[in-house]
């Protein structure tokens, strides 16, 4: 860490308002659905695959961004508002690629909830 710089500054300095590895994993092993079970992780490359099956390309995803939103969707809406796999990557998509929102979207709402909720992030462990 550089001497003037704080562990946020330098998380951010490295991957901006996005996930990397280290913060998705983090994210999603603190999900649950819901009905209280947590979910099965899936990597990267694990929902690439589930977009690219579901025909779903994205403009936006940087990072583990588009993993971070697929997981989130999938504790909080699926088997509601999402009812199958398609309706899940066109989710993703309709998040991440909204034309008139914002590209950090996923990042800023996550670590507004977590300050919400008055948790505290320790940014060192996630560089």
């Amino acid at each position: 860490m550089g001497t003037n710089m704080s562990y946020k500054e330098e998380y951010l300095e490295e991957n901006g308002h996005h996930f990397n590895k280290k913060l998705f994993e983090y994210a999603v092993q603190r999900m649950v659905d819901r009905n209280g079970n947590k979910i099965a992780m899936m990597t990267k490359e694990q929902v690439a695959e589930a977009l690219r099956l579901n025909n779903v390309a994205l403009k936006n995803d940087v990072g583990y961004d588009a993993a971070y939103v697929m997981h989130m969707a999938k504790a909080d809406y699926y088997g509601s508002s999402i009812v199958d796999d398609i309706h899940l990557a066109k989710f993703v998509k309709d998040y991440l690629d909204d034309p008139d929102g914002n590209p950090c979207r996923a990042f800023d709402e996550f670590w507004i909830n977590l300050t919400a909720k008055g948790e505290h992030i320790y940014w060192e462990d996630f560089l």
